[in-house]
């Protein structure tokens, strides 16, 4: 930002870089309580978060997790410094309020499932021109672990230590869910 005459800011250079600015500053606002920038930082992730739990919980606690992820932000904005970009530090934050939430939404049952047939029991669609699998469903009715593996690993992008270290699992044990989540699908995507 550079002053080109007084009191008038004009933005040169990224735009990304402006954006990202903006919303640390957001982030500092509301830090300091203003309600509308924290409203302005809610808007521009609310869906991300969203999606998020979703995929990882289901869309049965999706809504109710979601809000639960900024009612933490509000409460923790205090310790974000800045240092990575507050989409990087509120979807960190979101996992772990979703890994806090599963185990008293009762959705936590084991590591992973790993018979053969992990998602024979789900329903196929006749083979029609006009129907699409439903990847997201797909995804809902793989085992917990698998799911929150394939999930962090394949959509989200973190590396197995990253997820071992979120999911207090082992790198192996990530990978090996990783397999079983795919197997699964891919199985379930043929038929």
């Amino acid at each position: 930002m550079e002053l080109t005459t007084a009191g008038v800011a004009t933005l040169r250079g990224d735009p990304d870089q402006a954006a990202k600015d903006a919303e640390t500053a957001d982030a500092a606002l509301a830090a300091s309580g203003d309600g509308r920038a924290f409203e302005r930082l809610y808007r521009s992730h609310v869906a991300r978060v969203h999606s998020l739990v979703r995929r990882m919980i289901g869309p049965d606690h999706a809504d109710d997790i979601a809000q639960d992820v900024f009612v933490r932000a509000w409460t923790k904005l205090s310790t974000f410094r800045g240092d990575a970009a507050f989409g990087t530090w509120l979807h960190r934050l979101a996992v772990n309020v979703i890994l806090a939430r599963r185990s008293t939404i009762g959705t936590e049952r084991s590591r992973y499932h790993d018979a053969e047939g992990a998602l024979d029991d789900v329903a196929g669609h006749r083979a029609t021109p006009e129907l699409t699998m439903d990847f997201e469903e797909a995804i809902g009715r793989l085992p917990d672990g698998a799911r929150q593996v394939f999930v962090l690993h394949d959509i989200q992008g973190y590396r197995h230590e990253e997820i071992a270290e979120m999911l207090g699992i082992v790198p192996g044990t990530s990978k090996s869910q990783l397999h079983h989540a795919r197997m699964a699908l891919r199985r379930h995507l043929e038929r």
